[in-house]
């Protein structure tokens, strides 16, 4: 009888501590209280620089309409369901914690806003688990003082959202992309520190009037990519022991089919020597261990102020798509780094132990020592300035540069916000989600870290439907490709609207 009783009891207790347990567990809860919380991020510097008797500077200023709702994220509850409960123009506050979750942002003007307490951050920790860390297609878009790791696939990402800052983040050990804004224009990534990314710490993809300053990337495969983006600035980035450290290029096959006007200046390019530990077959695969700046098939590329110092196999390297062996062609891609312009820069100690495929080239020029700046195409119109200053190879058909600055360029970025990619009337739905999403990974021919389109293409034929159901849950099909995030948080009608698109694709 005794022992019934007992046992009675312990059921009793265990019920009792399950409920106390569960009704513990804190609601998520929204504290909205009325003040106007970007006014301090809203001035446009103009008052300070006339305050200051600067009267004609160019500034770099993006100002986005704020409702002057404000939410706080305490610790325990979730981003998420403040995202959902916040309008328009609200500014969401995540005090420090950590927060196991996706955050997707698909309205306009919101701040992501992490709370710093006696040095202790937001921590968005993925677990290596989830995909993706904050993912935006919302206009007006601001992340910053979050630290955010251990995520299979990219910490931050912009899908087709405009007018967007990335600022004062961590993104550590973070799969793919660090930081991914694609198909954005006019935006700002600055004050940002990267390490451990599998593909690009900051990768610029398919965008236009980008900023990337003062950030600190290192030990990732390449550190910033600027690829198939036109008027982008990057400068005063720390970028170290990568293994290529900055980079402009075109990806065959990418609906946006050329990349140009990119400045390069007063960085700190050094000892990107890292092993290449890519995704096999990728594209930045290729990419030379001990590169400092790669410009392939990108335009109008100014190289400026620059410390480039102890990368082994050369320190800047013009080139075309022939590095790349694994990707296709593309008719409407201009292979070459057409009018490549050296202005003055501080190289030292390059190309001291080149790879074997840099080594194979300089065979070529009857070279053995790494260079400087190597130019496999031998461009007929690019231009240099002091070219006795550094060792190259290449660059015989260059002229002296007839300018010695960019000064006159403070800022790729726009005075005013500009209008969402949705009211392009050149973009119907289906369009804008396969250039915005589908196009991170997938290019028509080649492969990135998805197969190509022409695979999906044959996989599905006239079965739209079937390739909407597989992006909303996807299982892992192939041993050489990563497993598929899910696109859940578009809903049915966008995934089945791109995947239509996706299959009448021609290139």
């Amino acid at each position: 009888m005794n022992k019934l009783v007992a046992a009675v009891g312990a059921v009793v207790l265990l019920a009792g501590g399950y409920y106390l347990g569960n009704s513990n567990t804190p609601e998520p809860t929204v504290i909205k209280v009325p003040e106007a919380p970007k006014a301090a991020f809203n001035s446009s510097g103009a008052e300070e620089l006339a305050a200051a008797g600067v009267a004609s500077a160019q500034i770099r200023s993006l100002k986005t309409p704020a409702s002057g709702e404000l939410i706080i994220v305490k610790d325990g509850e979730s981003i998420q369901d403040a995202v959902k409960a916040a309008q328009p123009g609200a500014t969401i506050k995540v005090m420090p914690g950590t927060y196991k979750e996706t955050v997707y942002v698909d309205k306009d003007n919101i701040t992501l806003s992490g709370v710093i307490e006696q040095g202790e951050y937001p921590v968005m920790d993925g677990e290596g688990v989830l995909n993706d860390a904050v993912l935006y297609s919302g206009n007006g878009f601001t992340v910053e003082n979050m630290y955010i790791t251990r995520y299979k696939g990219n910490g931050i990402m912009g899908q087709a959202g405009n007018n967007f800052i990335i600022r004062n983040n961590f993104v550590i050990d973070t799969g793919v992309y660090g930081i991914f804004p694609q198909l954005g224009k006019n935006g700002l990534v600055s004050h940002n520190v990267i390490s451990g990314i599998e593909d690009a710490a900051i990768y610029v993809g398919m965008s236009d009037n980008i900023d990337v300053v003062y950030n600190q990337v290192f030990e990732s495969v390449a550190g910033i990519e600027i690829e198939n983006s036109r008027k982008a600035l990057v400068e005063a980035n720390y970028v170290y022991d990568n293994t290529g450290g900055i980079l402009a290029f075109i990806t065959p096959g990418l609906p946006i089919k050329d990349c140009g006007d990119v400045i390069i200046r007063n960085n700190f390019v050094v000892n990107n020597n890292h092993e290449n530990f890519a995704i096999p077959g990728s594209l930045v695969s290729n990419i030379p261990e001990g590169t400092g700046m790669l410009i392939m098939a990108c335009d109008d590329v100014v190289v400026e102020n620059n410390i480039v110092t102890g990368n082994d196999s050369v320190g800047i390297l013009f080139t075309d798509f022939s590095l790349a062996t694994n990707a296709a062609r593309d008719p409407d891609s201009d292979p070459y780094p057409n009018r490549p312009k050296i202005l003055n820069n501080l190289m030292l100690d390059n190309g001291k132990n080149p790879t074997k495929l840099v080594q194979a080239f300089l065979a070529t020029k009857l070279k053995t020592e790494g260079q400087d700046v190597i130019d496999t195409v031998g461009m007929d119109d690019g231009c240099i300035l002091d070219r006795n200053r550094y060792r190259t190879v290449g660059l015989d058909k260059y002229t002296e540069c007839d300018f010695d600055s960019t000064a006159n360029v403070p800022t790729y970025m726009l005075p005013d916000p500009v209008a969402p990619r949705k009211d392009d009337p050149n973009m119907d739905v289906g369009k804008l989600a396969y250039y915005g999403v589908c196009a991170g990974c997938h290019a028509y021919s080649s492969r990135m870290i998805g197969p190509p389109t022409q695979i999906v293409q044959a996989l599905y034929m006239d079965n739209p439907e079937g390739i909407a159901a597989y992006a909303a849950n996807p299982v892992k099909k192939r041993d050489d490709y990563p497993e598929m995030p899910p696109q859940s948080h578009l809903d049915e009608e966008t995934r089945l609207a791109a995947a239509e698109f996706m299959l009448k694709l021609k290139n």
